[in-house]
């Protein structure tokens, strides 16, 4: 029998907070990107792995949260802890390494496409890894195109995302791009989604429903943490929400520029006593 599938048990509330967490991850991601590669000075290594981390951990919260509104009316849903897990370290891993590559080597074509091409396949394997992760009373087919339209849009999400990281410097334009690697990522899930199919051996009332909560709600707590970590850390360093203008006058004065301190036409700049350094 052909089960009922439902991406969106309750209603918007799962995408949503999906895309959020999506947004999020890229957010900080790029911006650790760009703080290692326009501060000279900075551990590049330290900042590319948080930004890896950050971005992987936002695409794994954001599939597991919209996984939390999946459900198949007829079957009981649950999950195997050690491939959701695994699936975890698969989109850290692989999305590191199109930011150290494009981090070290730059965004040249073949570089580029290269990269997006390791990293998109990562996100999608991840993605249907966490699918392979449920465990339930039937059969899950997939439609082949559907599965390859959403490897497609991973691929061309993650080149575009790692060509921002290396591109953009400014604040609020890293905060545009993150809004679109948030649409990419949560439409690639849903079409990934949409090729789902489940034929079911057994019947249960439509009450019965599925427990991802079970499982899913604890897993997602560490990578939470870690997001709300690395926010943090964004925050209580100056020189990641800095423009590209201002980090060039920081990089040449060797301190963040205050707003009153910018010489304005007209006017002579503030004078310095000996305590300014």
């Amino acid at each position: 029998m052909d089960g009922t599938v439902d991406g969106f048990r309750y209603g918007w509330v799962t995408p949503v907070a999906a895309y959020v967490m999506a947004c999020l991850g890229g957010a900080l991601g790029l911006r650790c990107i760009v703080r290692s590669l326009l501060d000279g000075q900075s551990w590049r290594p330290g900042w590319l792995a948080l930004g890896a981390a950050s971005i992987g951990c936002g695409i794994w919260t954001m599939h597991f949260i919209a996984m939390i509104g999946f459900r198949v009316e007829e079957a009981r849903i649950g999950y195997d802890a050690g491939l959701t897990v695994l699936s975890l370290a698969v989109a850290v891993v692989v999305v590191g390494i199109g930011v150290f590559v494009v981090g070290y080597r730059g965004v040249g074509t073949a570089i580029l496409c290269l990269a997006g091409s390791v990293t998109g396949l990562g996100v999608a394997a991840m993605h249907y890894l966490g699918m392979a992760a449920m465990r339930l009373d039937g059969n899950i087919r997939y439609d082949p195109f559907t599965v390859a339209l959403s490897v497609l849009i991973a691929v061309v999400a993650a080149t575009a995302a790692l060509w921002a990281a290396v591109t953009i410097r400014g604040f609020v334009t890293s905060l545009a791009a993150s809004l679109v690697m948030g649409v990419a990522v949560s439409g690639m899930h849903y079409t990934g989604i949409a090729a789902v199919s489940v034929h079911v051996h057994g019947t249960a009332p439509s009450w019965a429903g599925d427990a991802p909560t079970s499982l899913l709600l604890p897993m997602l707590v560490g990578p939470v943490i870690f997001l709300l970590l690395a926010a943090v850390v964004v925050m209580f360093d100056p020189l990641l929400v800095l423009g590209e203008g201002d980090w060039n006058r920081t990089a040449r004065t060797g301190r963040v520029v205050a707003p009153e301190e910018e010489p304005v036409a007209g006017r002579p700049a503030p004078r310095r006593s000996w305590s300014d350094g």
